[in-house]
């Protein structure tokens, strides 16, 4: 007989985008509310008042008083094999490819090494309570092997793919196309809808893979749309500078991935900084998503998100470790706020914590797996504490309202508001 357990405490979900209204009826919040558990699921959310009496008292209640409970956070775009240079000091994004980045994904051509990494890069990602993430791995096989069987011990839904390059790398992390071809198609069959994970096709960017790898990438994509495609687009001016000398029959950087077919659902584009009113209209169109990186474009002086033009579209959030500085969606909220003050626009808190649950899941087309607390979705879900630190506790002490709580959680907050994560309704981490 299945297990029904209980979880009381303020419930935090969301219906839809919230937009920059704090009184939006797409956000659904329940001061005193029970959440309902059974077989890794949702079974039912609502008033502890209404739900306890029903309860047997045979069924178990964890009840965290002064606590929100809130689905877990979803990371659109992060890089595993960066996990040991972040903060490293760098210049701009070309520079900091060169001087950090691949001699650090070199060494991911030892498989010890990959599994040592990954099983680090997993129980960050925890600490810092995401439990679905879209990740690129290096352009090794055994580095996407490595890091789905460290997910595999956790029972995380996890989206990745290793990198395609076959220029302007090291020679040693060149890529010809026939094996990139020929590795991808491997993977796939090894991990794409096995348990809860996910295959991306992963051009790194267009600089790095010629025409006819790019090709390659668009015939992966037509064997099956449930694949994922994830890459890089806009960044720098730097960058598309360069693009538009690679490929000087595009329209456009976008374009350039259009002609070869990966703009479609399930594609999701990092960055997109860059793009002018055509080539968002045609993301739009297409079904791709934006992943909204502030820290990596703060860090690495990239530019400024325009979220209003992104509105009509998919938007999601990620921390783009290494060149984003945390692990924390927190911090990366934080870092989006700051991007939205200084373009003249602004991130409103419940919409930001929308972008890090079920607006990271639409993006990514799970949500009807993941991102709310609708019954029948996977119990992946955060507690957070606002009283983390003596500041928090102060802070949110003399918050007036929901809103303002939550953005005094998403200035102040690190890894130590996450006091517990839980996957599939299982307890993987926990502070105290």
């Amino acid at each position: 007989m299945t297990e029904l357990r209980a979880f009381r405490a303020e419930l935090l979900d969301f219906t839809g985008d919230p937009g920059e209204n704090p009184d939006s009826a797409h956000v659904r919040h329940r001061p005193d509310g029970l959440l309902l558990v059974a077989d890794g699921r949702i079974v039912e959310c609502g008033p502890a008042a209404r739900l306890l009496p029903q309860l047997s008292p045979e069924v178990p209640v964890e009840y965290f008083p002064d606590r929100l409970l809130m689905p877990g956070f979803v990371d659109a775009h992060i890089h595993y094999p960066q996990t040991d240079i972040i903060a490293s000091y760098g210049s701009d994004l070309l520079d900091w490819l060169q001087t950090y980045t691949y001699p650090a994904e070199r060494a991911f051509a030892d498989p010890a090494h990959a599994h040592e990494l990954a099983g680090v890069f997993i129980e960050e990602l925890l600490r810092h309570g995401t439990t679905t993430a879209l990740v690129m791995a290096s352009v090794h096989p055994q580095s996407v092997d490595a890091l789905f069987t460290a997910a595999a011990g956790q029972r995380l839904r996890l989206v990745a793919g290793k990198l395609l390059m076959d220029r302007h790398v090291p020679e040693d992390l060149c890529d010809p196309a026939d094996a990139g071809y020929a590795d991808s198609l491997a993977l796939i069959r090894r991990w794409h809808g096995h348990g809860r994970f996910h295959y991306a096709i992963t051009p790194r960017f267009a600089p790095t893979s010629t025409e006819g790898q790019l090709d390659v990438c668009g015939r992966l994509a037509r064997l099956d749309d449930s694949l994922f495609i994830h890459s890089h687009v806009a960044e720098s001016q730097r960058e598309l500078e360069w693009v538009a000398g690679l490929f000087p029959w595009a329209r456009s950087y976008l374009d350039v991935y259009d002609r070869f077919g990966l703009l479609r659902r399930r594609a999701v584009y990092a960055h997109c900084l860059h793009l002018d009113a055509a080539d968002r209209t045609r993301m739009c169109e297409s079904g791709a998503s934006v992943a909204f990186c502030p820290g990596s474009n703060l860090f690495l002086g990239s530019g400024l998100l325009d979220l209003p033009a992104c509105a009509a579209g998919h938007l999601a959030l990620g921390t783009d470790v290494g060149g984003g500085t945390s692990f924390s969606l927190l911090h990366t909220l934080a870092e989006g706020y700051k991007v939205a003050r200084l373009a003249g626009h602004t991130l409103a808190p419940l919409r930001g914590f929308y972008l890090a649950t079920l607006g990271g899941a639409r993006a990514l087309d799970l949500d009807a797996h993941i991102g709310s607390f609708e019954p029948g979705r996977e119990a992946d879900f955060v507690v957070l504490d606002p009283g983390a630190t003596q500041l928090l506790t102060r802070r949110t002490a003399r918050a007036v309202s929901l809103a303002e709580r939550l953005f005094a959680l998403m200035m102040l907050g690190d890894d130590r508001a996450i006091a517990r994560v839980y996957v599939l309704g299982e307890c993987v981490h926990a502070i105290g």
